[in-house]
């Protein structure tokens, strides 16, 4: 068994690996260059119709939910332990400049999100029973003239998809919110596992529209508690910001640099911090995986240009919005490189929970506790319908899918309650697979979508001159 997890440890170290980060980052490069940095003009824009009445309303072209529902089920799938566990993870292993090296990534992750999403609403179809399908493989199934590949390279990510839904999407979240409930409220794990295994199967039954109306609630109001929370403590710190805020950058582009703590200190280089900031960054939103284009695809809209948008505002409030929250609170804390009673330096939640009490106390735990519990449960149902939509286009029947709605609520009950460290590898192996079909499918496409996205912008200019 410790052969199979150092196998799979080197298998994901590799599959994550430096070739990943840049063909992650390389492909946003590209793309926003390409798109002549459209979507990063429109961001400001596309932020104001996302929180307008317009994007609630389903009133244009087909589709099973607002545009603004489609969003949050996507975040619900992004937002997850990764804005506060990864974080700190991330700024342990890599130092504080992993932060910006995580800004950086979502920068162009902005627009790698755009080109999923716009080409997933694109190329997306009707099941049986009227519901809207999409995601990369559609994309891929639907586009690619050589279809002999484009059925090799659709169903490798739909495969990829549904295995990662298991672990990433499932069992390591529910691990997560279970050891957090412990651990602040002494909530036994089997407790939790059956409390999250029972609401997870009532609302995942209820299909797109339950998990939809679900997420376009516990989203924003988990995201504003968080940050609103976070603020606080900054504030509360500003004395330390300038301090915290000139060795993040120093340490993001200074050679090798030190952080001292209270007690300890943190050592990283600057490919240290371009390695976690990256990878932690990508872990966390998602961007060019295209989990979140499957999500998308089910939005009512007529333009898939105009949602492409409004859904690339994911990555920005999911990592220059919330991870970096957490980001500034460790680095304000004067946290970073405290060590416990057993002189362990403190990572992870541990960190995340250490810097929220400097400020707030003990209410500090249980902010994060319950930060914890609302971000990873939002993974869950969103990732449950990312699954099982790879899923149908595998097998075409319903059965299959009302079976893994099933075998999905079940494994979070033991997600909950069992350390699964060999499956947790091999679904982070499957989550990073799934990009190279998707990013190869937006390599060979961007041309395609430069032509739908300048013809959009030009007719939206041309209107505005008329007055329309």
């Amino acid at each position: 068994m410790d052969t199979l997890a150092n196998i799979l440890d080197k298998i994901d170290s590799v599959v994550w690996g430096p070739i990943m980060l840049v063909f992650l980052v390389g492909t946003g490069i590209f793309l926003t260059i390409r798109l002549n940095f459209l979507p990063w003009r429109k961001l400001p824009r596309a932020l104001k119709v996302l929180f307008s009445a317009e994007s609630r309303k389903t009133d244009k072209g087909q589709g099973d939910i607002s545009p603004f529902s489609a969003l949050m089920t996507a975040l619900a799938g992004t937002i997850g332990t990764g804005n506060i566990v990864g974080v700190a993870t991330a700024m342990i292993t890599g130092g504080p400049g992993a932060l910006v090296w995580m800004w950086i990534a979502a920068a162009f992750g902005i627009s790698t999100k755009y080109a999923e999403c716009a080409l997933a609403i694109k190329y997306r179809q009707k099941n049986e029973k009227g519901e809207m399908c999409g995601g990369p493989m559609y994309t891929i199934r639907n586009a690619f003239k050589h279809k002999g590949f484009a059925v090799f390279l659709a169903g490798a990510f739909a495969v990829f998809t549904v295995l990662a839904s298991f672990g990433i999407g499932n069992m390591s979240q529910a691990n997560s919110i279970s050891s957090s409930l412990q651990s602040t409220f002494s909530v036994p794990a089997w407790v939790t596992g059956i409390v999250l295994a029972v609401l997870t199967g009532i609302i995942i039954f209820g299909g797109i529209k339950s998990i939809s109306k679900v997420s376009s609630v516990l989203v924003p109001v988990m995201a504003v508690f968080y940050i609103v929370a976070g603020l606080i403590v900054i504030f509360a710190n500003y004395k330390n910001i300038p301090a915290g805020l000139g060795t993040i950058w120093s340490m993001a582009f200074g050679g090798k640099a030190i952080a001292g703590g209270i007690a300890g200190t943190v050592t990283a280089s600057v490919m240290d911090s371009i390695r976690y900031g990256v990878s932690r960054g990508v872990f966390s939103n998602e961007a060019g995986l295209g989990s979140a284009a499957i999500s998308a695809s089910a939005v009512t809209t007529d333009n898939h240009v105009s949602q492409g948008y409004i859904n690339m505002c994911g990555t920005f409030i999911d990592t220059i919005i919330v991870c970096s929250i957490t980001g500034l609170v460790i680095a304000s804390s004067g946290m970073l490189g405290a060590v416990d009673d057993s002189g362990k330096m403190l990572e992870g939640a541990q960190l995340t929970i250490a810097s929220f009490q400097t400020v707030l106390g003990k209410p500090g735990a249980i902010v994060v506790s319950i930060g914890i519990l609302l971000f990873a449960w939002s993974t869950i149902l969103g990732w449950e319908y990312q699954g099982e939509k790879a899923l149908e286009y595998l097998f075409k029947k319903r059965i299959v899918c009302y079976i893994y709605r099933v075998v999905f609520a079940v494994m979070v009950y033991f997600g909950s309650v069992a350390a699964l460290d060999i499956a947790w590898s091999f679904s982070d192996i499957a989550n990073g697979l799934m990009a190279v079909p998707n990013l190869i499918s937006l390599i060979v496409l961007s041309g395609v979508l430069r032509k739908d996205t300048l013809g959009d912008h030009k007719a939206a200019r041309l209107e505005r001159r008329r007055g329309i």
